[in-house]
């Protein structure tokens, strides 16, 4: 999420690092053979007129930003073992005992409330059983299912289902078998490969054996291994196309065009992938810049960042202004974007796999209550909460510290990136019982440190974190409307 002159409106976690998901441009374009063919699929193509291609390319970037961003995190996750970021193979669990840092950049405005469960489930062959445990009712979790349109088509969690323990299927979209007994739910993916994310709540550092002896009582298995029966026939192998900034600058419409071939098109998507066809785009063809008609690359290139313009301005104009965070509610399934891509686009573009609101809320901002952007090398900033006033919420809630460049976690001395409402009861008060958090780059001192949230050294992202919101008032649902407002961010002079 980014806003306010760039503010964002994401929520937890996950993007590849955002210079190489955001670049619209497409520079001499390296060659990139994605799928075999026998001959160029563009050798034969009739080419619309430039203009026409200027309009395809710019929509094209709107409609497949979040696929390759989803396909950049996946091959850093699941593919690429030799990634710094590399987490499991596709259909295996990976259990973080431990929250993000400055270290992990693998991912844009990456979460540090939770420690993440992590799968990348393979859905070609059979579906993926999830079994989770007993939880107890005061610790929040939650299982985010997303697909590689970066649709949530589903949840698995203390909001949705429960604290109880119990088995699910998620399943591919071409999967008709029946469901098995001791299921309690089955949830399609619209894509052959679907990202399966945990959080669990942590409490404080020396809460960390607890969650992981939760993170034990996940599972992710094949259908056959939980039914105790002889696998299918495993699916075909992929040789999937490396990826990195480079290559998404040179390459955007070739890692598009792979990782289309993954999802059956929606009956919404058919105007879309018919114009992206039009110029070598889509199932039976493999796009490649350098083989486009002379006069095309440029309108091409053009379009590319036509695109990423009106991504950017989207982003800059989403939600509502609530003194100065902007507040919206931009991620869901395929029935809430019913076909936007613009704002499909503009999620991922503020952080690709939020949450839909109902499940966290994330106000966030880079001005202070007077407009100015904030820098954490210019001035000092306070965020006061009114006795009671602090997030309406069911589960928790947290303010955390980004680097205004980079929208990643910032490198600072008392290795806190966020303050979180279990921190408050450690945290200093005002008289009247008010909360005031010190937003710097240097300590405020030792009497003000408790409540310090460390800032860079330069300008400043800030998002909130609502987790599972409360409905009734006061309440920030609905997004943008809500009798909740967060309190706005006030300048101070660098002492």
């Amino acid at each position: 999420m980014i806003e306010a002159g760039r503010q964002t409106v994401r929520d937890e976690a996950m993007s590849t690092r955002r210079q190489v998901l955001t670049t619209a441009a497409v520079g001499a374009a390296a060659p990139a053979i994605l799928r075999p063919v026998t001959a160029s699929a563009q050798a034969g193509t009739t080419w619309p007129s430039p203009a026409e291609t200027r309009r395809i390319a710019e929509a094209g970037y709107i409609f497949g930003l979040p696929i390759v961003m989803n396909y950049g995190v996946m091959y850093e996750f699941a593919v690429d073992r030799s990634s710094p970021q590399f987490k499991a193979p596709f259909n295996e669990i990976n259990n973080e005992a431990r929250v993000f840092t400055y270290r992990d950049t693998a991912v844009v405005t990456p979460n540090s409330d939770t420690p993440y469960s992590i799968v990348w489930a393979d859905l070609r062959a059979e579906p993926i059983v999830l079994s989770v445990p007993a939880v107890e009712r005061s610790r929040y979790y939650a299982v985010q299912l997303v697909d590689g349109n970066t649709y949530n088509y589903g949840y698995i969690g203390t909001r949705t289902t429960g604290p109880e323990a119990g088995d699910y299927m998620v399943v591919g979209p071409a999967w008709q078998g029946e469901t098995p007994p001791g299921i309690k739910k089955v949830f399609r993916s619209s894509t052959a490969f679907s990202l399966l994310l945990y959080r669990t709540q942590l409490f404080n550092p020396d809460d960390m054996p607890n969650v992981v002896a939760v993170q034990a009582g996940y599972k992710a298995q094949p259908l056959s291994a939980y039914l105790r029966r002889p696998p299918p026939a495993a699916a075909p192998a992929i040789a999937f196309p490396p990826i990195n900034a480079a290559l998404a600058r040179s390459n955007f419409f070739e890692f598009l065009d792979f990782a289309m071939q993954f999802g059956p098109p929606a009956a919404n998507e058919a105007a879309i992938r018919a114009d992206l066809a039009r110029i070598g785009v889509g199932p039976g063809k493999t796009f490649d810049f350098k083989d486009l008609p002379r006069e095309h690359k440029q309108e091409i290139v053009a379009g590319l960042e036509a695109g990423h313009r009106k991504v950017e301005q989207a982003l800059a104009a989403a939600g509502a202004n609530v003194n100065g965070w902007r507040v919206s509610g931009l991620f869901g399934d395929a029935a809430r974007y019913n076909g936007d891509w613009l704002t499909r686009a503009t999620a991922a573009q503020g952080g690709i796999y939020g949450n839909d609101p109902e499940e966290a809320t994330y106000p966030l901002t880079r001005i202070d209550t007077d407009g100015q952007t904030l820098d954490g090398g210019k001035n000092n900033y306070t965020l006061t909460f009114a006795p009671g006033a602090t997030p309406p919420v069911n589960a928790f809630w947290s303010v955390t510290m980004y680097d205004g460049r980079t929208q990643l976690l910032i490198q600072n001395p008392i290795n806190r990136y966020l303050i979180n409402a279990p921190m408050v009861p450690s945290m200093t008060k005002g008289a009247d019982g008010s909360l005031t958090l010190y937003i710097q780059n240097k300590t405020p001192g030792a009497d003000k440190e408790a409540n310090w949230l460390p800032a860079p050294d330069g300008p400043i992202y800030l998002v909130m974190r609502l987790y599972w919101p409360k409905e009734t008032p006061p309440s920030i649902l609905p997004v943008g409307q809500g009798t909740w407002r967060p309190t706005g961010i006030r300048r101070l002079p660098l002492t």
